[in-house]
């Protein structure tokens, strides 16, 4: 199982096993060849889970600017679905992980792992997401970052940041990172814009542990085992 989901060689997954470094149920084992079911069995390598279904994809894409986060446009407007297309036609359901409006760039997470979705998705796990957005307006201003954390009331009820910092500040414009656990639709832009600087530019950079990186707008990669790992730890699967 540990040389399936890619952790080792055979050979090298037996000395970690010697080593004391895997865990099957809570449980450090440390007998060669015991048995398991991957469906049902709950694995650590290090502390960090190893998942391993043959049939379940995980992806990260970088969604463009302009393109629907749906898998299907009934208009006809460019779609996450056109960038997994041929997946699809090969059987592979997939469904996106929550959404990013058309205006906005950046990491969405494709999978047809549903419990894992769904918990990224639902609000109580409360899995932070990363936003890069460039505004109107210097913010110069420190009561900004502590309004933000603080908590701003919106139309559909308060609504907080986990983290505010300012990067960049020029020219009229600020480059601002945004960190956050809320999903509700254009949460970042109508924060920015009730505290007095409109979003021009938008970009989600990470999504809990799993991050861009350079990966370049259009394109997707397969999710490492850690990330994976990481990903189910952080909504406690």
């Amino acid at each position: 199982m540990l040389a399936k989901a890619g952790v080792a060689s055979r050979r090298a997954a037996e000395e970690m096993i010697d080593a004391g470094r895997i865990e099957v149920d809570g449980k450090i084992v440390r007998e060669q060849g015991l048995r398991i079911d991957p469906e049902t069995a709950i694995v650590r390598v290090d502390g960090v889970r190893v998942v391993i279904r043959d049939e379940q994809v995980y992806l990260a894409l970088n969604k463009p600017k302009g393109w629907q986060s749906t898998m299907s446009d009934e208009m006809g407007r460019p779609c996450v679905g056109d960038i997994v297309a041929e997946r699809i036609a090969a059987g592979q359901r997939l469904f996106h992980v929550g959404r990013l409006d058309a205006d906005t760039e950046g990491l969405l997470l494709l999978t047809n792992d549903g419990d894992l979705a769904h918990r990224l998705m639902h609000p109580s796990f409360e899995v932070q997401k990363t936003y890069l957005a460039t505004v109107n307006g210097e913010v110069k201003n420190r009561e900004i970052g502590k309004l933000l954390k603080d908590g701003v009331e919106l139309e559909d009820g308060p609504a907080k940041v986990d983290r505010f910092q300012v990067l960049e500040v020029g020219q009229g414009k600020s480059l601002v990172k945004v960190i956050l656990h809320e999903g509700r639709k254009h949460i970042v832009r109508r924060l920015l814009a009730e505290v007095g600087h409109p979003v021009t530019a938008l970009v989600r950079t990470h999504i809990g542990p799993v991050a861009l990186g350079d990966q370049r707008p259009g394109t997707l990669r397969v999710l490492g085992r850690d990330e994976i790992g990481k990903l189910y730890e952080a909504v406690s699967l």
